[in-house]
Parts: structure tokens; sequence; C-alpha cells
């Protein structure tokens, strides 16, 4: 096999590949060194992290379905203070390149967190976790209102020099304008899709399979709803997108590539096989070296070359 640059700029971060593991689905990063060379894939997007320690929500919170699963977790996490300095130090042993995820109530929480986490070695970018309800305006989700997207990332994008990744929710209409006031305010990065709501009933114990009634729902039947939205964002926009949904494959990667994705995450399918990250970093390489291509800038965003009024090139860095 002929050599293949793999390394990717999604904006100012620079990844080795466009491979990452999804928040919520990797831990803190450490629990899949066992299966995935964390120096080898393009990096880990933490469990989402709070300003203080969450217990989550009440069991059953898992729920197994024919084409994905269900969650109602409830943001349960150590909190950032005890991540920094019991999960972080061994990370940055293993090379790993981290994302730190977060989420919180207020915007004053939001901006304490990032300024902690500015500065600190180890830490290549954060991902702000927007599908939170903001205590202060009645419980609506940040990531539901254009306005308080936009203020939100200007608060913010003052208090750091690290990357900001904005994760949008699927579940409202105008997520596409939540994205471009997340740009508009300062974000480096979109990333998307987050869960789908949905539900699943046991009919014949006649209950809800999750506590919560409501979880979210992931894998692999969310993909072509996903990679819509991932084009879509990426045509009217031109920022550099971080796609999820549904990715089981290599093929799977590809194809969020090619829409215009500069980087993927990797989330539901680490349960169900959790060497998957470093096997597709493989047959990236392979693929693109199959085509005759030396680099993986060379495959994204390649559907330009076949639906007029898309852009070959953007958010390259």
């Amino acid at each position: 096999m002929s050599a293949v640059t793999l390394s990717v700029d999604v904006g100012p971060l620079r990844l080795r590949n466009p491979i990452l593991l999804a928040s919520g689905t990797c831990g803190y990063g450490l629990e899949m060194a066992p299966w995935v060379p964390l120096d080898a894939i393009g990096g880990i997007v933490t469990k989402s992290l709070s300003p203080r320690p969450r217990p989550g929500g009440p069991p059953p919170r898992v729920a197994e379905l024919p084409t994905g699963m269900l969650n109602a977790i409830g943001l349960e996490n150590i909190g950032l203070d005890a991540f920094l300095e019991q999960k972080l130090p061994a990370l940055r042993e293993r090379g790993a390149t981290v994302i730190v995820s977060i989420f919180a109530e207020t915007e004053d929480e939001f901006v304490a967190m990032v300024e902690r986490l500015d500065g600190v070695e180890g830490v290549a970018a954060i991902e702000l976790n927007i599908s939170c309800p903001n205590v202060k305006a009645g419980g609506m989700e940040f990531g539901t209102s254009p306005a308080m997207t936009e203020r939100l990332l200007r608060l913010l994008r003052a208090r750091t020099r690290l990357p900001l990744i904005a994760k949008l929710t699927p579940n409202d209409t105008n997520v596409f304008d939540v994205g471009a006031a997340a740009l508009q305010g300062g974000a480096d990065i979109l990333s998307l899709v987050n869960t789908f709501l949905g539900m699943a009933v046991d009919v014949r114990r006649e209950r809800p399979l999750l506590a919560n009634v409501v979880g979210g729902y992931s894998g692999p039947g969310i993909k072509p709803i996903a990679l819509r939205m991932v084009y879509e964002m990426v045509r009217r926009t031109g920022a550099p997108v971080i796609g999820i949904g549904g990715i089981q494959t290599v093929e799977d990667v590809l194809e969020f590539l090619f829409v215009g994705a500069r980087a993927v995450q990797l989330g539901t399918v680490n349960f169900r096989d959790p060497t998957a990250a470093g096997r597709i970093v493989q047959e990236l390489a392979q693929f693109l070296a199959d085509r005759g291509l030396t680099s993986v800038d060379a495959w994204i965003g390649r559907i330009a070359r076949v639906v007029s009024g898309t852009p070959v090139h953007w958010g390259s860095g």
C-alpha cells in the first residue's frame, strides 16, 4: 500500500486522522485503551463533564434495539476537576488527543469550566454539549435558541484560545440557524448530530424500556438522517463539521467525509465492537490507496464533483 496522508485540519484543530470516539461512548478514554491504541486514532471526546459530579438517571437506562440503542444515562460523570486530576495525566502518557466535552446549566458555569480548561496541557479542544437546559431561561436548551447559542459562544470565545466545538441537537427544526449562530458567536467547529429523542415499550410487561420513559436514540438507524443534516450544514455554512450518527464501518466514514465532514465520531458501535476505531483507520488508508488518492483531503467534499452548488473545499483550516 502506497503512503496515504490521513492527517486532517478541522478548523484550527489538527488530527492525526479523522476518526474520533464520541462522547458518552468511550468513558473518559482510558476505558478503551485495551482495545484501541489511543495514539493511533484521531482522538477521543470525553464523557460530558459538569462543574460538579453528577449521579445520572435511575435504571434501567439503556435499551438495545434492532437498529441502535436508547439511553437515558442522565449525563452521569465525575466532574471536571476529578477528570483533570485523575484521568487526564494517564491520557497524556498514552499520547491521546483529548477533546473535553462539557455541559452546564448556566452561562456562568460554562464560563468557569472553559476558563479552567484554557491552557491545560493535554487538552486539544473543547466540545460544548449545548443540548442541556439553561435554568435561568426556564429550562430551555441553549442549543435550541440561536440567540442564546450566539451569546454563549461569544462569552466562551473570549475566555479561551482552545478550539471550540459546538455540538448540536437534531431535535429542533432550526438546527441550521443554531449552527450559524454558534459560528457567528465564535465557534471554530460544529459537531452533529447528537442523539434523537425516542422511546420503546415492552408490551408484555406493559412498561417503557427506560425508567425515564424517553431517551436518546443512536446507532445505524439514524445514519441517513444524520448524513443529510451534516451535508446540509456544510453546504449552508461552509463550516468545518465533525459528523456523528450511526457510523459502524469504513463505508459509513467515507460517506460522511464525501459529503463534507472533515472528521467523524464513532459512538454506538463502540459498545458492540470496541476495536472498530483502530480497524477503520487502517481500512480508510487502504481504501484511499486503492483509489490512487494520497490524502484523506482528496476525498473530503468529493460530492461537489457530482452535485452542483456544493463547495469543493471548506473549513480546511
